[in-house]
């Protein structure tokens, strides 16, 4: 790797957080404030129930199956060079989405997003990394994930805002000034950085067939929700076929996406169907609730968002002691019993409908999973880390990022079959409030997978492999 940059010699330190931290601010933005303006979206778009999940769906796809060959990419190349060109995607694909008038304009908009996403995300991390030394580099993260929770807590209230205030396309047009201040201070202040030996060709082959089996089993779960589509099975058949070719092309590629020989420590194999487990009921959960709470509940776009603050609010708030706790009665316990809280907070969404008082109804469920969630996912990220080799930790935290948005692709299709099979319309939900409620226990279901998942988890989650290079 190449030497950190020191910030004290170069006065950079302060210019690469400030670009790192905007940057990652604008996807968490994005995809919080979206989940609350999307209904509003649907309706004047006149977009279908699957379009309304593609506009989500299409973000995702591009990002969980591309950001593995962005940070790579970043290496190679140039971080600074990889990161700007991410935001300069992410911007101009913002405008597309702001200005957007059908919903297959906003989902190819979207795409885009996601392919920009997919590089600015990891570049951010990753200029952190060169720019500070080993002393200040966890003080300078640190701050990062502060601010990145802070940001992912106003998302949903400053989407509800927009869209119950001035315009859905607001959401979107709020990018523009983040991006300007990203690219402005990258190409003035940050300094360049890449390693110094990369090894074989970039993936391209893993990446392309990661992207293409996905595309296709969401596409044939969101067509199953019809129950008639004559093509779902062999689309679903044929993206499987294509996730199991990735998994061959990953074995023999000189620089895989996904290092397989990190799934040969059991805590991070352990760790990593927890985080698809939970995630996938978090995504999908947030996807489905904001309908319900607008719909059903009459909640106006503004107040839809405020009525999640409570969830985003205690994760931001608490996760920070939730690492020690989880030392003191280790990470095993902390993620069973986040799961299981979590669950029981994903179970509380199942009773929100018509009439339900929001102290009675909205914020037990928010708060029991804010308190779930915020005991579970700093130490998801410790046995992670832990779990890798000191040459792997980044690969390690690139992968269990892909798997987490992974889970939000898939749970959202997921749910989507599960309201449409189980009650007597599609999709979306105010058609449909008694599928809502299965949908939610669905999720619960998967939060409780994911604990029993955890009880597997090795009782020393240390790296397997120590590297002897200091």
């Amino acid at each position: 790797m190449a030497a950190p940059v020191s910030p004290a010699r170069l006065g950079a330190g302060g210019a690469v957080l400030t670009a790192a931290i905007v940057a990652s601010s604008m996807s968490y933005i994005d995809s919080t404030a979206l989940t609350v303006a999307l209904p509003v979206i649907q309706r004047r778009l006149v977009a279908t129930d699957s379009q309304a999940q593609w506009i989500v769906e299409a973000y995702l796809l591009f990002l969980c199956s591309l950001i593995l060959i962005g940070g790579g990419l970043g290496d190679r190349y140039g971080r600074r060079r990889l990161f700007t060109l991410g935001t300069w995607i992410f911007a101009l694909s913002s405008v597309g989405c702001a200005l957007a008038t059908t919903p297959g304009a906003l989902i190819v908009a979207r795409c885009a997003q996601g392919a920009g996403a997919a590089v600015m995300i990891p570049g951010s991390l990753a200029l952190i990394t060169a720019a500070f030394d080993a002393r200040e580099r966890g003080r300078a993260i640190g701050i990062w994930a502060a601010a990145s929770a802070i940001t992912m807590a106003i998302g949903p209230a400053l989407g509800g805002w927009f869209t119950q205030n001035a315009s859905w396309r607001g959401v979107f047009w709020i990018n523009i000034p983040l991006a300007i201040l990203v690219l402005v201070v990258s190409y003035t202040r940050v300094p360049e950085s890449r390693a110094k030996r990369v090894r074989g060709k970039p993936d391209v082959l893993g990446s392309m067939l990661a992207a293409v089996g996905l595309g296709l089993i969401v596409v044939a779960m969101i067509e199953m929700q019809h129950r008639n589509h004559p093509y779902a099975v062999a689309l679903l058949v044929a993206g499987l076929v294509l996730m199991v070719a990735f998994v061959f092309a990953e074995r023999v590629a000189s620089a895989p996406v996904v290092p397989l020989r990190l799934f040969s420590a059991p805590a991070f194999s352990v760790a990593s169907v927890y985080t698809l487990l939970l995630y996938a009921a978090l995504g999908g959960a947030l996807f489905f609730v904001p309908y319900e709470l607008q719909h059903v509940m009459d909640y106006r776009p503004f107040a839809a968002g405020l009525a999640l603050l409570p969830t985003i609010v205690l994760i931001a708030l608490f996760s920070p002691f939730a690492t020690a706790l989880a030392a003191h009665i280790s990470p095993r316990a902390s993620l069973v019993s986040g799961a299981i809280v979590s669950a029981i907070g994903f179970g509380l969404f199942s009773r929100l409908g018509s009439g339900a008082p929001y102290l009675g109804s909205v914020f037990p469920a928010t708060t029991v999973l804010g308190i779930g969630l915020s005991v579970a996912i700093a130490p998801l990220v410790s046995v992670i880390m832990g779990a890798a080799d000191t040459n792997d930790i980044g690969a390690a935290s690139g992968i269990n990022n892909s798997i987490s948005r992974v889970g939000n692709l898939l749970a959202i299709a997921a749910l989507g079959i599960v309201i449409a099979w189980t009650g007597n319309r599609a999709v979306p939900v105010p058609s449909n409030p008694q599928g809502f409620s299965h949908a939610m226990l669905a999720s619960a279901a998967m939060a409780l997978l994911a604990a029993g998942a955890a009880v597997l988890l090795p009782r020393k989650s240390t790296p397997q492999h120590i590297s002897k290079e200091p």
